[in-house]
């Protein structure tokens, strides 16, 4: 009798699955909800990729105004933004990151850079957040040896940014490198976590009452978890419960200003509140603003809305108003 041929175990929008026998397939096919349109003009914004770790063949996406556009031709501040997808599937590259990341470079203005990051099951948390210091740790290099970028980037302003697992990427950076652990002339001035990616042990209210046709389901979401965390981990692991029982206290640490953006109809949305009020427990300086009416990382898949226009705004007022806060 031949061998039963392995099936199908987990399912992560098709473009990512587990199959019994271990192995995981992955298509090259993006889910038709990430395939947002790019606008034909570029918005006035250069940009190239690079490979930032050669060791696990981890690339960059660069971007730059081409006219700096700020008083006195000044160099722009940097945001270093990690894109979402359950820490098991995306890529800076994927054209609704893409087209975030030239939104956010043309109009705060700003020099972005979009990093990839090893990806689960393959390799499971902490990977993603260690592979998020080796970013830093790149972009430090890049500060002293990159001609592309010394023109126009001042990583004296530097703020690390993120959507869904990329803003969990976020969180673990600033907290790990504070704001001057990066050293000179690199410094973090603050954090921006979009509808960052958080779970534990106990359900909240947001994950009980999910409706089915949400963006992000709860079961979607354990569908990640199950894939995402380390052999043996609970929710409470302190890669994805930020301020939970196992989690560090950041007390200690002396971490720039943070912006929290929660959404009204987002599985997290409970989550990122009680993170930010722990955070300010913790004196940190944080801003929580909840969307009202928002689905979960709505921006990423349509970029163009008027609401997602209103996210741009409320980023940059974050940026300028801490790029140059003690």
């Amino acid at each position: 009798m031949s061998p039963e041929p392995p099936f199908v175990v987990e399912d992560c929008r098709g473009t990512l699955q587990l199959m019994s026998d271990g192995t995981v397939r992955r298509s090259a096919e993006l889910p038709a909800v990430f395939l947002v349109d790019v606008p034909d003009g570029d918005l006035g914004v250069e940009w190239r990729d690079v490979t930032y770790n050669q060791e696990h063949d981890l690339n960059a996406r660069l971007y730059q105004p081409r006219h700096l556009g700020a008083a006195n031709d000044a160099r722009l501040p940097v945001v270093a933004y990690f894109h979402g997808g359950g820490f098991c599937i995306g890529s800076g590259r994927w054209p609704c990151f893409h087209a975030w990341c030239l939104r956010l470079a043309s109009e705060l203005p700003a020099v972005v850079l979009s990093f990839d990051y090893r990806l689960a099951p393959e390799h499971r948390l902490p990977a993603a957040q260690e592979d998020g210091a080796t970013a830093m740790s790149w972009l430090r290099s890049a500060a002293a040896s990159d001609p592309w970028l010394a023109g126009a980037a001042d990583f004296s302003r530097v703020f690390v940014a993120g959507d869904s697992a990329g803003g969990n990427i976020a969180h673990h950076v600033a907290a790990r490198f504070g704001k001057t652990g990066l050293s000179p002339p690199v410094r973090l001035r603050g954090s921006v976590l979009l509808m960052p990616a958080m779970a534990g042990e106990t359900r909240t209210r947001a994950e009980l009452e999910c409706p089915p046709d949400a963006f992000l389901t709860s079961k979607m979401s354990d569908t990640y978890i199950r894939l995402m965390l380390p052999d043996g981990a609970t929710r409470d692991h302190p890669a994805i419960n930020l301020t939970g029982p196992e989690a560090p206290g950041l007390e200690a640490v002396a971490m720039g200003p943070i912006l929290v953006v929660a959404a009204e109809h987002d599985i997290f949305r409970d989550r990122n509140t009680h993170y930010a009020k722990r955070m300010k427990e913790w004196g940190k300086e944080v801003e929580l603003v909840e969307l009202a009416g928002a689905q979960h990382v709505f921006f990423v898949v349509n970029p163009w809305t008027e609401r997602a226009d209103e996210l741009v705004q409320l980023v940059k007022k974050f940026v300028v108003d801490h790029m140059d806060t003690e």
